[in-house]
């Protein structure tokens, strides 16, 4: 494999305590140097304007595949990830049939050695992610599943979410948990509130999502064992994860793009690529959401990326839940978030990027020398609009459509390979 030279980038790794105007060397797919005036005789790549990040790491993404493939699969799933300067994604186990087994295991992570991101495997605590019956662990991680989850759902059983928890540290797996009642939720379809109300659509109440993240934090506490809680979205889940913090609990938590830029008033349009579970919440959710990125009770931010197709979506009601993600997170990220001064870019790359690779344990998130040259180029002032038509997978449903984003991904690199390049 040839050198690249990546040429006067502002470089930002919040893992190595990069962030200054440098020069990266990449040799035989991996970072050979970082430094001032480096030298090739292979190929320049000329990066003035231009951030130089390590891949964003996805925590969390529906690649539909197997058995949904209508919807996205793994290849169609990676080329968006791409996109969007995602490098490594943890694909959820929801398919069909659902990854609780390691022949599924094996058929994923085969499937992706010709994707265009690192595609790691959450294996289901649950055959058929049904709380009937536990899977086999061990037959999940020696296939290669690093770690657990029956998101799409919650684990209703709480003694087999407790075994798991348990077993995890030991196997070098991570639980990573959907937190919500089911019997609270209650079939509903989106935030209980006014919106719901005027609408005349059943609502879910936050006290779902609520109960759900106290237990999951209960269950750590008591164990003294790890825990990471998925798609945060209410402002008493983030007041949870934030005292557990304060009392020494092993509690890490993501929130989704969506969380901390919508609300429910975009419900008012009748229009299911606004419905996902957990829902749009209120504009005071999304301030508590903001305030748990910004003070640090907010590890990271994943997309929870769940791609539908046009048909299933055309019926506010009936259509399934859930928005895809990727290819819009970072933009989001930086115009909500970086452009109006409350964070900074750097910490934005260490939520979406460093903080994700720490908490699954994948060698990610890092520009250090001898890592994998997992790069995404990043032109932070450039605006754009997004156009469904011109995203990369298979599916259009983004409650961002339309919108106006600040923030242009213009080349990711896997591997020291050009994955993607925005023209």
């Amino acid at each position: 494999m040839k050198e690249i030279l990546i040429k006067n980038a502002n470089v930002v790794s919040p893992a190595d305590g990069i962030n200054g105007k440098y020069d990266i060397l990449i040799k035989n797919g991996r970072i050979e140097n970082i430094g001032e005036n480096l030298s090739t005789d292979g190929e320049v790549v000329e990066a003035s304007g231009f951030y130089a990040i390590p891949g964003l790491v996805d925590m969390h993404v529906h690649l539909r595949d197997p058995g949904q493939t209508q919807k996205e699969d793994i290849i169609t799933g990676c080329r968006a990830a791409a996109a969007g300067g995602v490098t490594s994604l943890l694909a959820m186990p929801n398919t069909n049939p659902t990854v609780d087994n390691a022949a599924t295991v094996k058929y994923v992570l085969d499937k992706a050695k010709q994707a265009d991101a690192n595609v790691y495997v959450a294996a289901s605590i649950t055959k058929g992610l049904k709380s009937e019956e536990p899977t086999d662990l061990d037959e999940l991680k020696k296939a290669g599943a690093i770690a657990l989850s029956d998101d799409g759902r919650p684990v209703v059983n709480t003694k087999f979410l407790s075994d798991a928890m348990q077993r995890t540290p030991k196997l070098k797996m991570s639980v990573v948990a959907h937190c919500e009642d089911l019997y609270l939720a209650d079939g509903g379809k989106i935030n209980e509130g006014k919106v719901s109300k005027k609408l005349g659509v059943k609502g879910i109440p936050r006290a779902a999502e609520d109960c759900g993240t106290a237990r999951e934090i209960a269950l750590a506490a008591a164990l003294n064992v790890p825990i990471h809680i998925c798609h945060v979205s209410t402002e008493t889940s983030v007041e949870l994860v934030r005292d557990a913090k304060r009392r020494g609990v092993k509690v890490t938590a993501e929130t989704a793009p969506h969380y901390f830029s919508l609300t429910e008033e975009e419900l008012l349009k009748r229009d299911a690529d606004y419905r996902m579970n957990p829902p749009l919440r209120t504009a005071e959710d999304v301030r508590a959401i903001i305030s748990g990125l910004c003070d640090g009770t907010l590890d990271a931010v994943a997309t929870d990326h769940a791609p539908h197709t046009v048909e299933e979506k055309a019926d506010f009601e009936k259509a399934p839940n859930g928005s895809i993600g990727m290819e819009t997170s970072l933009a989001v990220a930086v115009t909500y978030l970086v452009k109006t001064g409350l964070l900074s870019f750097e910490e934005i790359v260490r939520k979406m990027s460093t903080n994700p690779a720490k908490i699954l344990g994948i060698n990610a998130g890092t520009l250090s020398k001898g890592a994998p040259a997992d790069i995404a180029l990043v032109d932070l002032d450039e605006e754009w609009t997004v156009d469904v038509e011109k995203l990369h997978g298979k599916s259009k449903n983004t409650p961002f459509k339309g919108k106006k984003l600040c923030g242009k991904v213009k080349k990711t690199f896997l591997g020291g390979k050009l994955v993607f390049e925005d023209n």
